[in-house]
């Protein structure tokens, strides 16, 4: 009988130097498991707006996956009680609805028929075709004239491709052009620089070179 007494102290002892040490203390509860599927799902639903809005240039399946492998999880957890339950229910819907919204606009931007593509095509299809355009400066920085025409060629010429412009503003392109032709001067020795705009094959060629 001591012998017995002594083993349980002794594994009670043990737990609560595991406890102690964290090893049970890290383990997620049911309530840490639910509040990080909630944050999942916010986070990817924020990475899917920032791909249908062109910020990205891939679909964020991989947070997708991960998302839904915590949901089987969850969802298999037999050890829920009811307010767990319900709100791993209401986290399961809402992920339903948004996926079902990602696989309509998936679908939409594959046949055409999202928003921004149905603008593209309508600008592609009404817009006067685009002349090629060519400028010669010799001073990039002081010369904001023919900058400027060549600035307004460049945003002509994505518009009749229906490419964006709102974030290409005319000062953005002064200081982009200025650094880029500094190096070019000193690569090639020369002052003079050709600009070029034009449309080829339905996109935007933009081209500067020094003038030996």
């Amino acid at each position: 009988m001591p012998v017995n007494d002594n083993k349980l102290a002794r594994l009670a002892q043990e737990r609560r130097g595991k406890n102690k040490t964290g090893i049970y203390d890290d383990e997620p509860t049911v309530e840490d498991r639910l509040a990080r599927l909630e944050e999942e799902i916010r986070r990817l639903k924020i990475e899917f707006d920032v791909y249908f809005n062109g910020g990205s240039k891939r679909a964020p399946y991989d947070t997708k996956m991960r998302v839904e492998s915590h949901l089987k999880r969850l969802g298999d957890d037999r050890s829920l009680n009811f307010a767990q339950r319900y709100h791993f229910n209401a986290l399961a819907t809402r992920y339903t609805s948004f996926r079902e919204m990602w696989r309509r606009t998936m679908q939409g931007r594959e046949e055409g028929r999202d928003a921004a593509t149905v603008a593209r095509m309508s600008v592609r299809e009404t817009a006067t075709p685009f002349t090629r355009s060519e400028f010669s400066c010799t001073d990039v920085r002081h010369d904001v004239q023919t900058v400027k025409g060549v600035y307004d060629a460049l945003i002509e010429a994505k518009r009749s491709c229906g490419e964006p412009v709102r974030d290409l503003s005319f000062a953005k392109f002064h200081r982009l052009i200025m650094d880029r032709t500094e190096t070019m001067k000193e690569k090639i020795g020369s002052d003079r620089v050709v600009f070029s705009v034009e449309v080829d094959g339905g996109h935007v060629s933009f081209k500067a070179k020094a003038d030996k």
